[in-house]
């Protein structure tokens, strides 16, 4: 779909509407970038929480990123009683109210399984009194069952952090309903799973958003409905949505909240490193698979890692990875079948042609033309890339497969090997220094890496 298209669909005054309604006091991210990149801006250039309390500042956030072409728009599980700094985010007190989401992954070819799921936590929860505040968003592949975040008493939630109360809501849940959930997920092979994500800083969809890669919308129906649903109605041009999804009854989930806080005690997050027993997930065991890094990640580390080794900024390089991981993805996206130097060189002639736009002056680094900002960060359409983005974008996601420090050592290393030339040369090492490892990092970098240190009795035991 093309991006005018995007940009029609949040001209619609009613999904900016909807969009706002849902997450005022919210913490907002957007996610754009292309099926390589995906990027997901959760912070202003300014280092601000996003946010959106009115439809104009929807239309206000496209505008200012519309470097990264933003297609999605989630809103955080947590309603802030203020949102003006990260430090806001982290406060326990700060959180005035929290919404209990179950999350229903799936797929298109499964979403009778997953109204299925939805219709057996909708009925457990009727069961416990809990209807007129429930809604069901039907996010694209999947759906989440909601609990208003104001169905709980102000007496309550002065007894009870919200994300107390949130998270037990939705473990207790699916801890009685496991027995019955488990026949569906079986019944789809898999591709349908249920689980309790709630969790400090998660967001989900927000109502009548964009799905990232499928042309549909977030629609939401009331339970009188649930019957009735067919996929056809998320359509971006006939979406059937139902705005009564804000309705509520203040108190109405307060005894299932006071049960699942005595059965379940809270939410298992609130003790940085504490490890705790993971929450309830509803799945079909995956087969493990190798570990491995994507595309997107090795070329930032690489880069990163490149500009270090040049200059000795570790903070400018991680910006300089972050920026140059998310060019070439655009690059990528758009000149598919266009050798990757010759894209990049039309990349960079769209960049140079947004140079006043974004108040970027354009510098020549590691062999490549790259615009920075006054602060000294690399910029890249319109967003500036931060070294606290690389951590959050890249060295959260290598963490997940093996240790960063490891990864970034061993990176380090792996770029020693190579002359300084092929450093300070774009096409030299995009083909002769990424491109042999993309796909095989840990493989061929890290182990290697490994192997270089082994100790005398590893290297005897390879003997015996």
């Amino acid at each position: 779909m093309s991006y005018d298209l995007v940009l029609k669909h949040y001209s619609n005054p009613l999904v900016r509407e909807e969009i706002a309604a849902y997450c005022s006091g919210r913490w907002v991210a957007l996610e754009g970038g292309g099926p390589a990149s995906r990027v997901f801006l959760r912070y202003a250039h300014n280092g601000k929480p996003l946010k959106v309390s009115k439809p104009e500042d929807l239309e206000g956030l496209l505008a200012t990123y519309k470097g990264v072409r933003p297609r999605t728009v989630y809103g955080s599980i947590n309603v802030y009683r203020r949102l003006e700094e990260e430090r806001d985010l982290d406060d326990p007190h700060n959180i005035a109210l929290c919404s209990p989401i179950w999350d229903i992954d799936g797929e298109l070819s499964s979403w009778k399984q997953v109204l299925e799921a939805a219709g057996v936590i909708a009925e457990f929860l009727e069961q416990k009194g809990v209807r007129k505040s429930v809604f069901i968003k039907w996010s694209g592949e999947g759906c989440h069952v909601h609990i208003h975040e104001r169905a709980f008493s102000s007496d309550l939630l002065s007894k009870h952090n919200p994300l107390d109360v949130a998270f037990s809501i939705v473990e207790y849940t699916l801890r009685a309903l496991k027995d019955k959930l488990m026949p569906i997920v079986m019944r789809s092979n898999g591709k349908v799973k249920v689980e309790n994500e709630i969790d400090i800083k998660r967001v989900f969809t927000a109502p009548l958003s964009l799905h990232r890669r499928h042309d549909l919308c977030c629609v939401c129906f009331k339970l009188n409905a649930l019957d009735q649903f067919d996929v056809s109605w998320a359509n971006l041009e006939s979406f059937k949505h139902d705005v009564s999804w804000k309705g509520y009854v203040e108190g109405e989930a307060d005894n299932l909240a006071i049960e699942a806080l005595a059965a379940v005690g809270g939410y298992r997050g609130w003790a940085e490193g504490v490890k705790e027993a993971k929450a309830t997930s509803i799945a079909l065991e995956e087969k493990p698979q190798a570990a491995k890094i994507g595309r997107f990640q090795v070329m930032a580390l690489l880069q990163a890692a490149r500009y270090y080794l040049l200059t000795g900024d570790l903070d400018k390089a991680k910006s300089f990875g972050l920026n140059r991981a998310i060019f070439y993805a655009w690059a990528k996206h758009h000149a598919r079948d266009v050798k990757a130097h010759l894209a990049a060189a039309r990349a960079r002639e769209a960049e140079k042609e947004e140079k006043e736009a974004r108040g970027a002056k354009l510098t020549q680094v590691c062999g490549e033309e790259v615009f920075v900002t006054d602060s000294g960060w690399f910029t890249m359409g319109g967003v500036v890339q931060t070294p606290k983005d690389y951590d959050r974008q890249i060295a959260l996601n290598i963490s997940s497969v093996i240790p960063y420090e490891e990864a970034w050592k061993a990176a380090i290393e792996y770029l020693k090997s190579f002359p300084q030339s092929y450093l300070q040369d774009q096409q030299k090492f995009f083909n002769e220094v990424y491109k042999p490892v993309r796909d095989s990092f840990i493989d061929v970098v890290v182990k290697k890496k490994r192997g270089a240190h082994k100790t005398l009795d590893e290297i005897f035991k390879q003997f015996k």
